[in-house]
């Protein structure tokens, strides 16, 4: 009788493995992953682990080939390439699985910060609502910076009128799209609250209440088109 071979077969990748190791391959870290599946680090070793990861194959499937024939390796813009293909999982009763992971990122001294590209952008920068919502429940300031065309501002660049007191400057980038901040610890920003009921008032749409303010402030033209939004918070001394 031949000896028996103790040593346990290899375990074969899954397919959510196989991807996560092309993405390492391509520069990004299991940290980075995760980021881009707003998930925590540990579910993606358990690709490798327990097998597990089924869900985001079609989001790992999309941000893969993004990384490779695209070129964008930012996980904040892959991770807007992902989360539409994302399902959430469901219980036993049908209902929707919660996700266990920071819902908003606000340290104990009120500082958060949260971004939104195109993809976000697209669907109402829906992740940036939880952040302005928990603003508005610790009595928060905030201040935001928008990136969209040039033509679609109405003051000119680094106006006073358009965001005093500000000194960032106004970053222009080299496809004719303009960076322009908004709100500042040192100018004191705005209530959080009232940047909540906007949002609330737009049925949840993040970027319509931030492209609302500027129209109504005759900051920008009504047919403008924000492309890049950024939302920061901290509590007012």
């Amino acid at each position: 009788m031949p000896p028996r071979n103790r040593r346990p077969a290899a375990r074969q990748l899954n397919e959510a493995a196989r991807l996560a190791d092309q993405l390492q391959a391509a520069g990004l870290t299991k940290r980075d992953i995760a980021r881009i599946i707003n998930r925590d680090p540990s579910l993606v070793s358990q690709f490798y682990t327990r097998g597990k990861g089924a869900a985001f194959v079609p989001a790992l499937t999309h941000v893969l080939a993004a990384v490779q024939t695209a070129g964008i390796t930012d996980p904040a813009e892959l991770a807007d390439i992902a989360a539409p293909r994302i399902t959430r999982r469901t219980t036993a009763s049908g209902a929707r699985a919660r996700v266990r992971t920071k819902a908003v990122l606000i340290t104990p001294t009120g500082t958060g910060t949260g971004r939104a590209g195109a993809q976000a952008i697209a669907t109402g920068a829906a992740r940036l609502r939880p952040l302005i919502a928990e603003a508005a429940r610790q009595g928060l300031r905030l201040a935001f910076t928008v990136r969209m065309p040039k033509t679609s501002y109405i003051l000119a660049s680094g106006s006073r009128t358009d965001s005093p007191g500000i000194r960032r400057d106004v970053i222009q980038r080299a496809d004719h799209t303009e960076e322009r901040s908004y709100g500042s610890a040192a100018t004191g920003g705005f209530d959080a609250a009232d940047f909540a009921r906007r949002v609330d008032a737009a049925a949840g749409d993040v970027t319509a209440a931030v492209h609302q303010w500027l129209v109504e402030t005759g900051r920008i033209h009504e047919s403008a088109h924000i492309t890049h939004l950024e939302i920061r918070t901290w509590r007012p001394r």
